[in-house]
């Protein structure tokens, strides 16, 4: 009997055993909540473009402005309390989705359009304004639309959906292109390219500085423009914040007033 009950004794730490060795296994290190990093951090890193005016530049004095800074500020007032605890971390066009998906920054805000394809890689706010594809060409032009371009040199930046979408629209024109906007805008200057295809609230601003250049009045895109952050479990707080800061600016006429502000009526 003694015997029967070690053999007894044995199968059953031996089941015990491989309940633990066959059950799936929790992750052994949950990830941080991304919010709640933050909070404690006391500090909100912000990855923004410094080569789109009026959206994210520096003035005379070196200070990042623009409206894409501004709204930062006010996320900053709604997440840490404050406007001045905001970092501003230059990204690019083409880096910007891989800094806000590996975490490297807390969130981008810089002129992201949201598309089905990004929101694979990130995760995005509800949109906070809306933009449109447009042409920039020079003033003397005869080019007055997108179907002029068959054959023309284009100038695109890397990393734009006006990239992407430059191929379906026009197949047979040439796209050139360049890491940031100045770069683009010399080259049309100069006769390298015959256009520039990009969001009209972006191409605006050189009409402003410059009557050499003319904005096409047609737009041939909608770009809601959103703030992305690594997508995942541990932004859903986040996300949840973001939303509510965005709809409360939307409310109290304070992303009207950034819109008019920067870009004008």
């Amino acid at each position: 009997m003694k015997r029967m009950g070690v053999i007894f004794t044995l199968i059953f730490v031996l089941l015990v055993c491989f309940h633990f060795l066959l059950a799936p296994r929790k992750k052994e290190f949950a990830e941080l909540d991304l919010y709640d990093e933050i909070l404690n951090r006391g500090r909100l890193r912000v990855g923004i473009c410094l080569d789109s005016k009026p959206f994210g530049f520096r003035n005379e004095k070196g200070e990042i402005i623009g409206y894409d800074a501004d709204l930062a500020k006010y996320i900053g007032q709604y997440i840490i309390k404050s406007p001045n605890r905001v970092d501003f971390i230059p990204v690019t066009t083409s880096n910007r989705l891989i800094k806000a998906s590996t975490g490297e920054v807390d969130i981008v805000i810089s002129t992201l359009t949201i598309t089905p394809q990004r929101e694979e890689v990130v995760s995005f706010s509800r949109p906070y304004d809306m933009a449109g594809q447009a042409l920039l060409v020079n003033s003397n032009s005869s080019i007055s639309s997108m179907s002029d371009l068959a054959g023309q040199s284009v100038g695109v930046i890397f990393g734009t959906t006006a990239e992407k979408n430059m191929k379906n629209l026009v197949p047979n024109a040439y796209l050139r292109g360049f890491k940031n906007y100045n770069d683009a805008y010399l080259a049309l200057k100069s006769g390298q390219i015959n256009a520039i295809t990009s969001d009209d609230t972006i191409l605006s601003r050189y009409t402003q500085d410059d009557k050499s250049v003319k904005l096409l009045p047609k737009r041939y895109s909608k770009e809601p423009y959103g703030i992305a952050f690594k997508k995942g479990p541990s932004t859903v707080k986040l996300k949840e914040n973001l939303d509510f800061a965005i709809d409360d600016l939307e409310r109290k006429n304070v992303i009207a007033r950034l819109h008019t502000k920067w870009l004008g009526n």
